[in-house]
């Protein structure tokens, strides 16, 4: 099989791939229901970071705040916290992903503004645009952290809050081969970060750009934490969560979805 991972413009390749992702209505392209916005209206609803309830106190009254759901399209949290009350912005790199958002929109009679783009440049909205910034797991498609985390500070209001949720690192380091999973076997073989287009054997990443399956990055938590303390962040909240349905051996024995809440503030420890 010829390499052809050489060269790729991964980005280009990653939007594609939830593009056809978002035909095949995969899990995370599967529209809410009536029911869902229904109850939204009515102040019952849950935005969702990680798989659980967010932690109490992260996202508070909402009503006509001004919320970006940065890199979460697929019809699912932006209907929801525009069912709520919340003035939403959804943006994201597929539109195939933001149609599903614009497709609730219209069955619900929703306000609710899509945008495509890529999550490191956020140059369509003016500074301190936004009072939210909700970036569920989805950083793991690019491979520079600092350029979403300067933006989202950028975008955001002064005290204004970024909840983000990522992989926990150690998902990333174990060896892929299913025989040891079937053994319940972990064997660390990839060091962080992790980049899936070269850090995979040639003949697996070939398999997966001619599947059309998205090619990942695993970034440190120094890029994830530290990356958001240098944007200008203070942290204010860390939360873990497990993998309801375990894909890798490790996801059994440590909470392998981690969360922030961060705040903008002039008082952080950014570095010039």
């Amino acid at each position: 099989m010829q390499d052809t991972s050489f060269n790729l413009d991964i980005i280009d390749h990653n939007r594609q791939a939830w593009d056809r992702q978002a035909r095949q209505h995969c899990e995370w392209s599967q529209p809410v229901t009536p029911d869902v916005i229904a109850a939204a209206r009515t102040g019952k609803w849950q935005a969702r970071l990680t798989p659980g309830d967010l932690p109490d106190g992260w996202l508070p009254d909402i009503r006509g705040k001004k919320i970006l759901c940065l890199a979460s399209a697929g019809g699912q949290q932006a209907p929801i916290l525009a069912a709520a009350g919340a003035d939403v912005t959804v943006f994201d790199l597929s539109e195939g992903q933001l149609d599903q958002d614009r497709l609730v929109a219209e069955r619900e009679g929703l306000s609710l503004t899509a945008v495509q783009g890529d999550m490191r440049d956020l140059s369509v909205f003016a500074d301190e645009t936004f009072d939210i910034v909700f970036h569920p797991i989805s950083n793991l498609y690019v491979p520079d952290l600092q350029p979403v985390w300067r933006e989202c500070r950028r975008v955001l209001k002064a005290g204004g809050r970024l909840l983000a949720s990522f992989y926990n690192p150690i998902v990333f380091v174990g060896d892929r081969d299913p025989d040891l999973a079937e053994q319940g076997l972990v064997r660390p073989t990839y060091k962080v970060p992790f980049v899936e287009a070269e850090h995979l054997p040639p003949e697996v990443v070939d398999g997966k750009i001619e599947r059309g399956e998205a090619l990942v990055f695993g970034h440190s938590l120094a890029d994830q934490i530290e990356g958001q303390l240098q944007a200008g962040f203070l942290l204010a909240g860390f939360h873990e969560d497990w993998q309801p349905s375990p894909r890798f051996v490790i996801d059994s024995f440590v909470p392998t979805f981690i969360a922030t809440c961060a705040i903008k503030s002039d008082l952080s420890l950014r570095r010039q």
